[in-house]
């Protein structure tokens, strides 16, 4: 099970990407998703940018520092 949420400025975490998605929640904005599994096997779903989303693929490596945006590696 996972829990949808934002990244949050002051969150670290890194994994794996899982699955991809995106959405028009509120029927106006295009949000994008990507399922991530956490080193200690929980998965997350989170919100990134259109321009993260459209660089990576399943199985790809990000990474989120505090004060900082997500990032491929």
């Amino acid at each position: 099970m996972f829990k949808s949420r934002r990244v949050g400025r002051d969150d670290s975490w890194e994994g794996i990407v899982i699955n991809k998605s995106r959405g028009m929640l509120d029927g106006s904005n295009m949000y994008h998703f990507v399922e991530v599994r956490l080193a200690d096997g929980e998965s997350v779903k989170v919100r990134i940018s259109r321009r993260l989303w459209k660089s990576i693929v399943v199985d790809d490596r990000i990474v989120k520092r505090p004060g900082a945006d997500p990032v491929r590696e």
